[in-house]
C-alpha cells in the first residue's frame, strides 16, 4: 500500500471501464494521476471525484490520443499540475470491426490513429520527463496473439503493433532506467463489453476460467508494473486472459 507515494502517473483514456480503474488504483497506491479523454466529460470527472473523496489528487484533461497537439498539452498539463512525471499508462483505444473486403478507410485511419499513432505520440512527449524508475505501460490485447472471430484483423494488428512497440522501447529505454511493459487483457466485464449475452457466452466456452475478468483485476496487474517491485521487469507482454490464449 501507498508504494507510489510522490509519483505522478499519466492514464489516456481514463474516464470509464479499465482505464479509470486503473487511475483509481494507482490513486490508492499514492500516485497524484491526470486521466485523459476524448469526450466524456462527466465521466471523466467523476473518476477524479472518486479518486480526491478517497484522499488522493487526479485531474481530468480532455485529449485525443491520435492528435499531436492534444497528446502534448496533456503531458504539459500533467506535469505542471503534478510537477513531474513518473507513469504513463497508455489505455486509450478503439475497436473497429468489419471484413477486410469491406473496412472503411476512414475506419483504418481512426483505430491506427488511436491505437498505434496514439501510444507513440504519448511516450514521445513523455519521455522528455520520465527519469530513472520511470514506467510506461501499454494495454493491448490478448487479440494480438489469438483473434478467434473474423473481423478483427485490422484491430489485431494495431495491438500486434503495440506489443512490438513495447519490446523495442524496453531497449531504447532500458539504459536510463526505465522499463516498458504491455498487458494484454482477455474478455473484461465493461459497460462496452458487459460479461452478460449470447456473444459473452461464446467467449467464456473460449476460455480456461470461464468468466470474464474484472476492471480490478486488470488495475492489479497494472499496479504491480508500476510498483518498485516490479523494478526487473521489462519489455514483457503480459497476458492477463482467464486462459483465453491457453
Amino acid at each position: 500500500m501507498n508504494s507510489l507515494t510522490q509519483k505522478v502517473a499519466l492514464v489516456t483514456g481514463a474516464s470509464r471501464g479499465i482505464g479509470a480503474a486503473i487511475a483509481q488504483r494507482l490513486a490508492a497506491d499514492g500516485a497524484a494521476v491526470a486521466i485523459t479523454h476524448a469526450s466524456s466529460s462527466a465521466r471523466a470527472k467523476e473518476v477524479v471525484k472518486a479518486i480526491e473523496d478517497a484522499g488522493g489528487k487526479a485531474i481530468a484533461i480532455q485529449a485525443d490520443s491520435g492528435n499531436v497537439e492534444d497528446v502534448k498539452r496533456a503531458v504539459e498539463e500533467t506535469v505542471k499540475t503534478f510537477g513531474g512525471l513518473d507513469i504513463l499508462v497508455n489505455n486509450a483505444g478503439i475497436l473497429k470491426m468489419a471484413p477486410i473486403g469491406d473496412f472503411p478507410l476512414e475506419d483504418f485511419d481512426r483505430i491506427m490513429d488511436v491505437n498505434v499513432k496514439g501510444v507513440f505520440l504519448m511516450v514521445r512527449e513523455a519521455s522528455h520527463h520520465l527519469k530513472e524508475g520511470g514506467r510506461i505501460i501499454n494495454i493491448g490485447s490478448v487479440n494480438s496473439d489469438a483473434m478467434p472471430f473474423a473481423g478483427g484483423s485490422v484491430y489485431a494488428m494495431t495491438k500486434g503493433a503495440v506489443a512490438s512497440f513495447t519490446r523495442g522501447l524496453a531497449r531504447d529505454l532500458g539504459p536510463r532506467g526505465i522499463t516498458v511493459n504491455n498487458v494484454q487483457p482477455g474478455p473484461v466485464d465493461t459497460e462496452m463489453n458487459p460479461a452478460e449475452g449470447e456473444f459473452a457466452e461464446t467467449l467464456k466456452g473460449m476460455m480456461a476460467l470461464p468468466r470474464y475478468g474484472t476492471v480490478a483485476e486488470i488495475a492489479s496487474l497494472v499496479a504491480y508494473l508500476a510498483s518498485p517491485d516490479a523494478a526487473y521487469v521489462t519489455g514483457a507482454n503480459l497476458k492477463i486472459d482467464g486462459g483465453f490464449d491457453a
